[in-house]
């Protein structure tokens, strides 16, 4: 769905050559870790997926959600043991505007399956 798409490969690049914001751990850690504000946001942003397409039936939405999981997956790859770290105002701002461009990646991808 979304992971097998370059839109989501630029994503990760994008990810992987920001890497340095998070092994640069800054001042005023928050109380979440990297991993927790991840999925959080990234579950906020299905939610909203699944609340503006309601003509999504069970079965696309749990391939929504699976897709999600597996989002989640990469993200704990790529970040390794930053993963666990408590993040920083400026990781919380990235994190943020990351997962809004999943969401974008979803938004086509959701449009697209409901075309079908």
């Amino acid at each position: 769905m979304v992971t097998d798409k370059d839109g989501y490969a630029h994503l990760i690049q994008y990810l992987s050559e920001n890497l340095g914001l998070f092994t640069n751990v800054g001042a005023n850690p928050g109380e979440n870790t990297v991993l927790e504000l991840f999925e959080e946001q990234l579950a906020a942003q299905i939610i909203m997926i699944c609340g503006q397409n309601p003509e999504l039936s069970f079965s696309q939405r749990n391939t929504v959600i699976r897709e999600i999981d597996a989002v989640v997956y990469d993200l704990e790859e790529v970040l390794g043991k930053m993963a666990n770290q408590h993040a920083t105002t400026e990781q919380i701002h990235f994190i943020s505007e990351f997962s809004g461009l999943i969401k974008n990646l979803f938004d086509q991808e959701v449009s697209d399956m409901l075309k079908a």
